[in-house]
């Protein structure tokens, strides 16, 4: 029998904007506790479960990792914590967030600086396609610690 406050996964995911498959996820990786289940093994989930679930949504659409937002989630539950260690995580993850910004933009600079060397017309020579060749065959090219690409082609 479901207790009159639970609802099913299924609900959850409505009621939050997480997905059912994202909801086991998280309780797979111990991120949220495991859920009460039913007689029959079904997944219930209390207004508690449901307020955790936003804030891993949030934390998510902020970007955060899964293991910052596990650390923020026991930051939040506990009410002794000093606010100096939320900042502290909050102002790493802005610095990650400013060199990731940094590196899309070398990305982009890089990519509009190859896109300007390309006639764009019908014969075949195309530096953007040879930047990518030389990377794919020597190993070297275009790389950045962040994402794996970015930097600007060496002429």
């Amino acid at each position: 029998m479901k207790p009159a406050d639970s609802i099913t996964i299924g609900e959850a995911a409505r009621a939050t904007g997480v997905s059912a498959k994202m909801i086991r996820y998280y309780e797979e990786t111990g991120l949220l506790g495991p859920a009460a289940r039913t007689a029959s093994g079904y997944r219930l989930y209390a207004p508690a479960d449901l307020h955790a679930l936003r804030f891993v949504r949030r934390g998510r659409d902020l970007g955060f990792s899964v293991e910052d937002i596990k650390a923020l989630l026991a930051l939040w539950q506990d009410r002794a914590r000093a606010s100096a260690k939320v900042k502290a995580l909050a102002l790493g993850h802005v610095d990650d967030l400013r060199r990731r910004i940094a590196a899309l933009e070398d990305m982009a600079r890089t990519l509009s600086d190859l896109a300007e060397h390309c006639c764009g017309d019908a014969r075949p020579d195309c530096p953007i396609l040879d930047d990518l060749a030389a990377g794919a065959t020597t190993g070297d090219g275009p790389h950045h610690p962040a994402f794996g690409v970015g930097r600007t082609p060496s002429r």
